[in-house]
């Protein structure tokens, strides 16, 4: 995942909500923008994790195989928990111009002034 390379922290950070308003002229669309793309992200994420575990899925009745098994995916799992949470992440890009975003609405009434 991408966001292992971000300077993402990992614990919630106070911001100030103006300072997210400027990229866009309105807080509340900036908030919007954000939780898209920590939608997407969650998504993203919760795809890589199934296909991780999807790995350790097996019929086997061995006992000692599944006690090797269920170790590497309480691994895997621990590894994921300790991502940054995808609104720190979506925040994250917002704040360093990473997200695409446009609005249909307002690029119409732009054209409507001309």
């Amino acid at each position: 995942m991408e966001a292992t390379k971000m300077n993402v922290p990992l614990n919630t950070i106070s911001r100030d909500m103006n300072q997210l308003g400027d990229k866009t002229g309105n807080v509340y669309e900036s908030v919007k923008i954000i939780s898209k793309r920590a939608n997407q992200i969650s998504i993203e994420t919760k795809q890589e994790l199934d296909k991780k575990l999807l790995e350790f899925s097996s019929t086997s009745d061995n006992s000692t195989e599944e006690m090797h098994e269920n170790r590497e995916q309480i691994e895997v799992s621990r590894y994921f928990e300790k991502l940054a949470k995808p609104t720190l992440i979506a925040t994250q890009e917002f704040i360093e111009d990473k997200i695409y975003y446009r609005n249909p609405v307002k690029e119409a009434k732009q054209k409507n002034e001309i």
